[in-house]
Order: C-alpha cells, then structure tokens, then sequence
C-alpha cells in the first residue's frame, strides 16, 4: 500500500523509476551536501550567532525547503543554506556593512517575501532574463574566489601582512598544516569521484586533528534550543534613519536585499537548469517542468530559514549527486529532507569540527564554482570588463555586493560607449543608478 501510495503522489512509473532508486538517490544528495551543517554554523557563529542555535536552524531549514520541493513540485532537488550567501551574510553585512545579524536576517526574511511575490506573479523569471548571462556566469566564478579566500584565511594559510595586504603563512602552525592535509584529502576524493568527498574531508581531517592538538575532543555540552535565533529579526534596526537619512538608509537595505536576491536568483535557477538538462528533464523549450513551484519553495524556504536563523536557503548544485544515481521525481527531496530532520541529533558532534577542517571544504566549493568562468567570452572586451569587475571586486574587497554593483554598472558604461544602449534592460540601467548612488553620493 505504501509502494502504491508513492507511486501515485510521485508518479514513479511515469518518470521511469521506482522507490529504491529514489530513496537511494535522496541518501546520495544529503551524504554529498550535508558538510553544510557543520560550515553554516562555522561562518555565521562569526558574525555573533550561537553555534548550537544556527546548526538546528541549518537542519531545519533545509528540510523544510527540500520537502516543500519533493512534495510540492515533486522535482529532486534539495535546499539548504547556501554557500556564498553565507560567507556574504558574515563578512558582507555583518561585519563589513556594519549590520548586526539581527539585522541581516531580517534583510532576507524581506527577500523571501519579495522572491514569494515575484514568483506567484512570474516576475521572478522575467527579472533574470534582464541580467545578461555573462554577468550571470561571473557572479557564480567571483563567488568562488571569495569562499576560496575564506578558506584559506580561516586555514590560516593566507594571512595578513602588512607589507603586501596579505602573505602566505610559514606552516609552523599545526590548525594549517591540518588544513593543507584537509585540503589534499578532500581533494583525492574529488579526483576519484567518491561521492560524499566533501563530508568524508570534514571528518578525517577532524579525526586527523586530534592527535595534532587542533580538535577540541571535549564533547561540548548541547541542547536543541533555537531560541537564540528564533524570530530574532530586527526591521526597525534595518531601516533606522540615524545620520544617512531616509533616502541613505533605504537605498543600502536596497543593497543588501538586491544582492541577497541576485545571488539567491541566479544560484537557484542555474542549479535548477543545468541539473535538469543533466537528467532530461527538460521540455522541448528547454524549460524545466514545475520551474515556478521550485523557485516558491526556495523563497518559502529562505523567509523560513531567517525566522528560524540563518542565511539565505537555496537549491544546492549537490542535488546532481543523487539526479546521477537516477533521481527523478520528488520522492528523492523527501528523503533528504528527512534526513536533514534526523540530523538535528548530531548536533553535539558537529561542536567538535574544527574550522582547519571546515576551511577546505569552502576551498573546494570554490573550486567547483570557478567553473562559471568559461561561460564568459573574454574576447569579446565589452562582455571581459564588468565580467572582470564582477569576479576580481567580490575578493579583492570581500564583499559579493561590490562585485554584482561593479559589474552592472560597467555593463552598462561599455554598451553605452558602443551605442548599444537598446541591448540592456531598463532593470539594468535602474539598478546601476542604485549602485553609483550608494557608492559615490550617499553614506554607507
């Protein structure tokens, strides 16, 4: 009865698959991504969240998001706290912005309103075909170099020189020697395809730790409590006035909002794309069959997540792990989802993870993000320079908002200088005043 129950509220038969295969995929997906419970908390215990708080939080937002995708718009794809928007929600808004994590949080709650909105009324869609795609592609490459270079500050591998701005460190430190064999083991199981790599990474290099001093092997006493940021939200913080007056404060919640949604947009729906096009699950149009219900569940899931506490939820690229083991249907996301839910009970051993063995996993997530890059036609110099902009500003100033607002503006400044002003969207030409605005004129 419950293989008959399945088959027809995931339509097994009609997407070619059957029960094992699916709840085999589902494993497959949580197994690949699951190292995102331990590094969520890591990042935004750094912006001054409780640990124990955000790793619940962490699991229970990527459930709720993941089920609401297998039982809504019964695709295979999982949700989670997304990586780059972590690091921006951190070192971004918190502590380069100045916002408090109250604050932050309640700047996304706002954009998974929004994002609600927009999707219900398919403005979201129409809003990304504004963005060209190779501002799109090097959006995706400069976050990686940003996550990279978190990685390896919190390795202790680049560290701060005052001479050259940064320097490598000497290796006489065991936290980076640790991270460097982090690094390399992860790395081998990358090469070799096994599956789980980066998760497997995490834990030898905590085991590794041990004897070397770094891993704290005192389990940390835990108890499920959320309450730390539960509904900890703070609007009238957000929008207070203070020296830069109504038009300054309005115009950086803009920012911060904007470019939690671009990241958010853009990250969603090439995941959501590319894993499709993989699986064949692409109409003749190439569009993916429930888009919309999917992009509803990652805004659902990110106005969620902040009321719980913590970062923007979106689709994870990981979701092509469990797609590869012949995951088609929603049935797939249910499993991870639940999955996510068990996890809540190995909270007290994520306590233990150092962050030399969190740093290499957010050097490989850099790794694989790179790959955007090659989307982006070099040659042709009016789409290289916001493109550069784009990927080198996001590092170099560690912020993706400065990048995503150099990269539009100089999209615009290279198709005005061609006269190819009716190339860019009016959207375009709207958000690059916003952003020269916030840069040159008004505080921030």
């Amino acid at each position: 009865m419950a293989n008959s129950f399945l088959e027809k509220k995931f339509q097994l038969s009609q997407n070619k698959t059957n029960v094992k295969t699916e709840i085999i995929a589902g494993i497959t997906t949580f197994i690949t991504m699951a190292y995102i419970l331990f590094v969520n908390p890591d990042l935004l215990s750094q912006a001054g969240m409780d640990f124990n708080a955000v790793f619940v939080a962490t699991c229970l937002s990527a459930a709720i998001g993941t089920l609401i995708m297998g039982l809504y718009a019964n695709l295979p794809f999982a949700q989670a706290p997304g990586m780059g928007l972590n690091a921006f929600f951190t070192f971004g808004v918190v502590l380069g912005m100045g916002y408090s994590w109250q604050q932050a949080l309640a700047a996304i709650f706002i954009s998974g309103i929004v994002f609600i909105l927009l999707t219900i009324t398919g403005a979201r869609e129409m809003i990304v075909e504004a963005i060209p795609n190779s501002l799109k592609h090097a959006i995706g490459g400069g976050i990686g170099l940003f996550i990279a270079l978190i990685g390896f500050k919190n390795a202790g591998i680049v560290v701060a020189s005052p001479a050259t701005l940064v320097d490598l460190t000497k290796f006489n430190e065991p936290g980076a020697i640790l991270a460097v064999i982090g690094i390399v083991i992860t790395g081998v199981l990358m090469t070799r395809g096994i599956k789980g790599s980066i998760l497997i990474g995490i834990v030898a290099t905590t085991l590794i730790g041990i004897p070397m001093g770094v891993t704290n092997t005192k389990l940390l006493e835990f108890s499920i409590d959320i309450r730390p940021t539960f509904n900890q939200m703070d609007f009238v913080g957000l929008l207070n006035i203070g020296e830069a007056g109504i038009v300054g404060a309005l115009t950086s919640v803009l920012t911060v909002v904007i470019s939690f949604s671009l990241v958010d947009m853009f990250d969603t729906i090439g995941t959501l794309i590319g894993t499709g096009a993989k699986a064949g699950m692409l109409d003749e149009k190439g569009k993916l069959p429930n888009m919309n219900k999917a992009l509803l569940a990652d805004a659902v899931a990110t106005s969620a997540g902040a009321i719980l506490g913590t970062s923007t939820v979106t689709t994870f690229v990981e979701s092509a792990a469990g797609v590869a083991e012949g995951g088609k249907t929603g049935l797939t996301a249910v499993t991870t989802g639940v999955l996510f839910i068990l996890s809540v009970f190995l909270a007290p051993f994520a306590l233990l993870v150092p962050a030399q063995a969190t740093a290499p996993a957010l050097i490989i997530v850099g790794v694989l993000m790179m790959g955007a890059v090659k989307q982006v036609d070099f040659d042709d110099f009016e789409e290289a320079l916001p493109a550069f902009f784009t990927i080198a500003l996001m590092p170099f100033s560690f912020s993706i908002a400065n990048g995503i607002a150099a990269g539009i503006i100089f999209y615009c400044v290279t198709k005005l200088a061609v006269g190819k002003f009716k190339d860019v969207h009016p959207t375009m030409y709207i958000l690059a005043v916003l952003f020269i605005l916030r840069f040159s004129i008004l505080p921030h």
